[in-house]
Formats: structure tokens, sequence, C-alpha cells
């Protein structure tokens, strides 16, 4: 019997590769789920509770989970966070409504806008020239969007950033709450934040009114298992229940949820001392690993927090891109990273990450100091710019068209049917909707010399209406 799939993964098991990389477990078991995965594989039965309406040992479970983020209430997502996002943009809106949205958000944003049939407009973040990466949003231009544009009813912000960055989210509540609005945060990188005061701020501390968690990017659960918290009296609690339900297959998952029940309580036991551990291990790892030539790691100074869990290394200044060192710690040392883009490497840690993990790192990044320090090449690329496109018709109406594939010059002038986003730095360039302009496509062209990642752009060609 040919299994390919279980053969690919037995086989990665089986390199023993250090795993900074999602889920937070880590490949490293907490509860010995694995011998009982087919026995607790059931369905809703007579005691075994619905997910769809929970009443007994769910009930139980998203009960704890609320008190320990101290919120009004918590529901589990088994669909990830990206069912999460979907149920709770489109609980608070009605069609036709206008969000505010963060540009640099996750795909399941703009999805939820063409879901939801709503009119989005965008904010963007700061980009830091120095270190070649986005950074923060700006309170102060929240407060303007929205003393403009009174009819902006939901501001939907992602905290923190996939590599770490953290926005200044308790003023951003504040500002959004001083003009009556609905602040949603897709908090997926966010889980364990309020296990350790030297964190920055969770954003249910900071007064997200919804909060969207992947519990299981940094907390030891398992892939797709992730929690929607309402933390505001303007929420509907009734109708977030309803559009998860929507959203969410009904299947659930008794794996998925079995495994966020037990990362809440490790956290609850052990969890904070071990992450505080951890902690400890970064920061000795990165005054270990700055002192190397050629090597550096982002510190994240600037007018945001950090959050030190998300290691971003960079060796452009011995010649190698962000992409070369993630294949070269996985060839030559067995260590695999999250991910990694023209300049960065990202190592995500998490609380089951072992002191012997970063110490292999140090050492992989110390010998490859050595063998290419006098490699010197730093690698260049276009500054990010922030055109602003022009929309021609709602993301939603733009979704549902036809479109047709025409060369990229041939598209001036005509409207969008696909998002353009260059990787880095994952800010789309184009959402569906938008008006292609000589501008738009001269910028397009820079970045594809630079060989970035440009998704939507297949073969020189694009998607229009």
């Amino acid at each position: 019997m040919k299994t390919p799939i279980i053969e690919g993964l037995i086989k990665y098991n089986n390199e023993k590769n250090i795993r900074f990389h999602m889920p937070g477990h880590k490949g490293r078991s907490i509860f010995k789920l694995g011998n009982l995965i087919p026995e607790i594989d059931v369905t809703e039965v007579e005691g075994t509770d619905n997910l769809h309406n929970p009443r007994d040992i769910i009930k139980i479970a998203q009960d704890r989970a609320s008190n320990i983020y101290g919120v009004k209430s918590t529901l589990f997502s088994i669909n990830g966070t990206t069912a999460g996002i979907y149920a709770g943009i489109t609980a608070v809106t009605e069609p036709g409504d206008e969000i505010l949205v963060q540009r640099n958000c996750h795909k399941s944003v703009y999805n939820a806008m063409i879901l939801g049939r709503l009119k989005g407009h965008y904010i963007y973040p700061k980009y830091d020239k120095a270190n070649n990466i986005l950074t923060y949003i700006d309170p102060k231009e929240i407060d303007n969007i929205l003393s403009y544009n009174k009819k902006i009813k939901v501001v939907v912000i992602t905290y923190p950033s996939y590599f770490g960055i953290c926005s200044d989210i308790e003023t951003i509540s504040k500002v959004v709450h001083k003009h009556n609005k609905i602040l949603i945060v897709d908090e997926a990188h966010g889980s364990h934040l309020m296990f350790n005061d030297k964190l920055p701020i969770s954003a249910e501390g900071a007064g997200g009114d919804i909060v969207i968690q992947s519990t299981h990017k940094t907390l030891p659960a398992y892939t797709q298992s992730s929690m929607v918290h309402i933390n505001s009296e303007k929420i509907n609690l009734d109708r977030i229940k309803k559009t998860m339900t929507m959203y969410q297959s009904t299947s659930p998952s008794y794996i998925l949820m079995s495994s966020i029940d037990v990362a809440m309580g490790y956290m609850e036991s052990e969890g904070r001392d071990r992450l505080k551990e951890v902690l400890k291990y970064i920061d000795e790892f990165n005054q270990k690993a700055s002192k190397l030539k050629g090597i550096s790691i982002f510190k994240g100074e600037g007018n945001y927090n950090f959050d030190k869990t998300k290691i971003l290394i960079r060796a452009t200044a011995i010649g190698l891109t962000g992409n070369n060192l993630e294949s070269i710690l996985r060839r030559e040392y067995n260590i695999q990273l999250e991910m990694a883009d023209l300049y960065y490497g990202l190592a995500m840690v998490s609380v089951l990450n072992e002191k012997d993990d970063l110490d292999r790192l140090y050492l992989a990044l110390e010998d490859i100091s050595e063998k290419y320090r006098d490699n010197i090449k730093n690698k260049s690329i276009k500054n990010i710019k922030y055109i602003y496109p022009i929309e021609e018709m709602p993301i939603y109406e733009a979704f549902n068209k036809d479109g047709r594939i025409v060369n990229l010059q041939e598209a001036k002038g005509h409207v969008s049917s696909d998002y353009i986003i260059p990787y880095p730095p994952g800010v789309p360039i184009l959402a569906p909707g938008e008006k292609v302009t000589q501008d738009i496509i001269e910028y397009i062209k820079e970045i594809k010399e630079t060989n970035i990642e440009i998704l939507g752009l297949k073969d020189g060609k694009i998607s229009i209406i």
C-alpha cells in the first residue's frame, strides 16, 4: 500500500531536524496523544459534547481558556484562525459596511471582505529602510482616518506581525474605541504573549474587542487549532457563535480540540515557568550570535515592541540571502527555519524548544560565519514603495467577475482580478478590484528583476477583469 503523505512525514521526522517552525509543540509531546489518536477520534455522542452547541466537556474547556486569558468568552476553532477571522469580521458587519484593514494582513482578512461584501480601506505599516523590514502601524494615522471617514465600522489589525513586530496596540485600542468602532485583532502569532510580562502586551490585555489566535503557532497545540476571544460587551456573543458554525466543519476534530485543551493545561501549570526559561535561552543566544562576523540578529528597536521569540537572522554581509541561509541550515545542520526571504531567515521559538536547540543553531551560525566570512557580497533590494491603488470596484465584485490572463504591459488601465503580492514584504501591490496603472507595472518589473517571488504574477502575466 502506497501512502505518500505518511511516507513523506516519516521521512522528515526521521531526519531529526531541530524545528524552529510552527507548530509550537516542535514535535515534542506534553501529553501522549499519539497512541490515543485513533481511540479519541470520535464524533458527537453521549459524553463527548458538541462544538456547535457546547454544554459539557467542550464548554468546560472553553470556559477555562477564557478564564486563563481574562476575556468574556472563548470559542474553539478547528478550522484555524482563518475561520475565526471570517466569523469575527462577518459577525460585526453587514453587507456594504466599510472597514479599515492593515494592508499587510493575512489573506483571510481580504477573503472575509469578499464573503461579507465589505468595502475595505487600508492603512500601511512603516518601512524600516535600514533593516529592510515592515514595522508598525501608527495610531495617529488610524485616528486621522476614522476622523475623516465616519462610515468605517471596524478596524482590523495584525499583532504581532509574522516577524514579531508589535504596534502600539494599547493606543490603537483607545483610538478605535474613542471613535466608537470595533477593534478586531489577528493575533495568530501571539497566543503566548500573556504568559510572560517581559513580552509585549497581549491584544486581549490591550482591549481588542475580538482577538483571534492560532494556538498551534506559538503554543503546543496541533496544526489548525485556534481560539476566538470575545473581549467586549460590544460584541453580540450569540451572533458570533452563529458565524463560527458557518465557517467550521460540522464534523469537528476532537483531536484538535483536545490539543487546545492540553495546551491550556500545560500553560496553566508549568508553561509559564518554562516560557521564562526559554526567554532566557533566547537572550543568551542573541548575545552570542550578534558577535559573529557577518551575522546579525534583528533587535526590533523603534516606535514599537518586539516579540523576541521570533529570531530574525541576517547573513547578507557574507553574501547569503535569507533563502540561502535557510537552505544551508537544513541541508548541512539539520535545522529547519520557519521561513526566509531575501534578507532574513526566521527562527520561531516556542515554549517547547530546548536550550540545546538554540545552542545548535548558534554553533551552526558560527560555522557558517567562518566558512563564508570572506564572501563579502551584500545583497540589495528595491525600497518598498507605497503606491496607493485606485479602487475601481469593491473587492467582492471583482472576485465574482470573470477574469482573463494578459501580459503585464497589456494590463494597463484594466482592473485586477487577483492579488499581486511580492515576498518580501508581503504587502499587496494590487488587490482584486484595483486599477492597473503604469506606475504599478513599472514597480512590478523592478521587483521582478531582484528575483523576489511575486504571488499572482505567472510567467510575466496577470489576471484582469
